[in-house]
């Protein structure tokens, strides 16, 4: 059977195809015969309580200068497709949610990669919230007060946007930052807009470790990205530097609450992200890292994703 692969990504001419591991997949699917359906979040509606979209069908190529081409276009039913990778990046607004929406009550014989619940539910930073005993001491608030009362406890710590990715926005304010004031009230846009804090990790300077899970399989390597000098983030969109390592029996142990969960919600492709012992996020929106991870440790994981996704297709 010739597998009809949907995906739903941001605009494809602007990748940097040594990096994104969406198109690393698409060049493994593309290997094995998958028909490919590019489309993006604009693309998609609902008619009669029918998902469409405008899709284009594409070949892709490991070329630097031309990795795609629209062979043409296809307005699909997205109930047609034996699957949908769901793989826009944040930010998560409400165009993002809408989407899920428009991706919700699908066939059980199209499965959607995640689900469109799921990521319109879980969002990637307040889920780790569920694990308390394994995240730094955290409040979610607009509240001038309650950040700055959170500030002066913990004496040093992490704000940050609730729906960015890549490090964005991201600020260590200390009890003594003269400036902390100011960042609260842009953080929270004057009190209008919930923000994280987070109790400052001092094990950054080591690095955080992505930890990518693929249908409940804990991949056996992680990408440990380590932040420049004289930086707090090791997101390698802010120029942390990444190393790959074989995932300690100590981090392992850490995660199996988390795999439960995920096993639980049938949440097949995530990627959770450790500072020392703590973790700081479980990304289910659009995880990233497999091609570094692959280049430096030779392990396969386009391959065992396709394998796992086959599997769960048959069934259907």
């Amino acid at each position: 059977m010739k597998i009809k692969l949907g995906i739903i990504m941001d605009s494809i001419e602007s990748i940097n195809i040594k990096k994104d591991s969406s198109f690393a997949i698409l060049l493994k699917a593309q290997k094995r015969n998958y028909k490919i359906y590019y489309m993006k979040i604009k693309h998609l509606y609902k008619k009669n309580n029918i998902a469409y979209a405008n899709s284009r069908i594409i070949k892709v190529y490991a070329n630097n200068k031309k990795w795609f081409k629209y062979v043409k276009k296809k307005t699909i039913i997205l109930n047609k497709l034996n699957v949908i990778l769901m793989r826009k990046n944040p930010p998560v607004n409400l165009n993002f949610i809408y989407s899920t929406y428009i991706l919700d009550n699908l066939k059980k014989t199209t499965l959607l990669i995640n689900n469109a619940k799921h990521l319109r539910n879980y969002n990637e930073k307040l889920i780790t919230l569920k694990f308390p005993n394994i995240i730094p001491k955290t409040l979610i608030s607009k509240k001038y007060k309650d950040i700055k009362k959170f500030l002066k406890k913990e004496k040093d710590i992490i704000l940050k946007p609730m729906n960015e990715m890549g490090g964005s926005s991201i600020f260590r304010v200390q009890n003594n930052d003269i400036n902390s004031s100011v960042i609260i009230e842009n953080m929270t846009k004057n009190q209008k807009k919930f923000c994280i804090a987070q109790k400052f990790i001092p094990e950054i300077k080591n690095g955080d470790r992505r930890i990518l899970i693929i249908n409940n399989k804990v991949i056996p390597y992680c990408l440990c990205r380590i932040p420049k000098k004289g930086e707090i983030r090791g997101n390698l969109a802010a120029g942390g530097k990444g190393k790959v390592e074989k995932i300690s029996k100590k981090h392992f142990k850490i995660i199996q609450p988390i795999l439960k969960f995920l096993k639980k919600k049938k949440i097949f492709f995530s990627g959770l992200d450790l500072i020392g012992n703590k973790l700081t996020e479980i990304n289910i929106t659009s995880p990233t890292g497999i091609q570094e991870i692959e280049k430096y440790s030779k392990f396969k994981i386009c391959s065992l994703f396709l394998n796992e996704l086959e599997k769960l297709i048959s069934k259907n």
